[in-house]
């Protein structure tokens, strides 16, 4: 007798381990990526098509960009010109400026040295009475006044090969910071006007013509990345408590040559139930949860928005 029972036992625990699994319809969804430009215009040209497979960063549609590469243009021509005044102001005078005054500054200072001769022939003609106390004090003013003209040159000089003021540089400089993100935002609202898929997909729709005015924000194409396509399917309250999320189901559908592994990604916390009764023990078996899972990436584009699924939980 003992021997009979563990045998029945052993049969239980060996069908438990084998149980058929539960079996519940379910359907596939798809998480449309809406594609717009931040900017309105025509729509200049479209890529793509309906039903085309595209890779990652592939043009999608651009819009006429006109009044933008205009602004871009001018944007970094004010951007040329401040870096300009900037150099300028760091590398002082230009040298053909600094020869004109050192040029100015040999003939100062040849008259200096001829007025200095000068005074020194007056000063002994005074002191033998041929020149008077005036001219004498003409040729003493004339020698300082020249040598002054050859130190003030001399100052030029040394200013010449200086840059700019502190003062002026740092206001400079802030222009051509302003000019070079007045150009990094030309830039950008340039690239607004083409757009690329964020990711690989399928192009589901297009919702424009070529030659047709688009608002900013307006789609132009939906595409579905395989990453968003997911089953959604629906188990009773009575055998919630068999799925979690992270749990492997199988998925069978009309043309699919072999069973599809996908992931639970979701259990809605929420009940469902049709019609709307009040809840009794009768009741309770009418209640139903929603449930969404993943398939696999690698056979998720075989799956289409719509289809329906059979799907197996263990």
């Amino acid at each position: 007798m003992r021997a009979r029972w563990c045998v029945l036992v052993s049969l239980w625990l060996a069908a438990c381990s084998d149980r058929v699994p539960d079996v519940f319809q379910g359907y596939v969804e798809g998480e449309f990526v809406q594609l717009a430009a931040s900017q309105s215009g025509r729509l200049d040209r479209l890529m793509v098509q309906r039903g085309q497979q595209l890779a990652r960063d592939a043009a999608l549609f651009a819009l006429d960009a006109v009044d933008e590469k205009a602004a871009q243009q001018q944007a970094q021509r004010l951007l040329d010109a401040a870096a300009a005044q900037l150099a300028d102001l760091q590398t002082g005078k230009r040298p053909q400026e600094i020869n004109v005054t050192r040029a100015q500054l040999d003939q100062a200072a040849a008259q200096a040295r001829k007025s200095r001769l000068q005074m020194g022939r007056d000063e002994a003609q005074f002191r033998s009475g041929f020149v008077s106390q005036a001219r004498l004090d003409e040729s003493r003013a004339q020698a300082e006044a020249d040598a002054a003209r050859v130190l003030e040159l001399q100052r030029q000089l040394d200013v010449a090969r200086l840059p700019g003021r502190d003062e002026q540089i740092r206001a400079q400089s802030a222009q051509v910071g302003a000019a070079r993100a007045a150009l990094a935002q030309a830039d950008w609202q340039l690239e607004q006007k083409s757009v690329r898929a964020p990711a690989a997909g399928l192009v589901f729709d297009t919702m424009y013509r070529e030659g047709e005015w688009v608002l900013a924000g307006s789609p132009v194409v939906r595409m579905l990345p395989p990453g968003n396509i997911k089953v959604r399917f629906f188990v009773p309250e009575s055998r919630l408590g068999a799925v979690r999320v992270g749990q492997h189901v199988q998925l069978t559908c009309d043309g699919c040559a072999k069973p599809v592994t996908a992931t639970v990604s979701y259990i809605s916390p929420r009940a469902e139930y049709t019609p709307p009764v009040i809840f009794s023990n009768e009741t309770r078996a009418k209640l139903v949860f929603m449930i969404e899972a993943l398939p696999d990436q690698a056979v998720a584009a075989a799956l289409h928005p719509g289809q329906p699924v059979t799907v197996a939980v263990r």
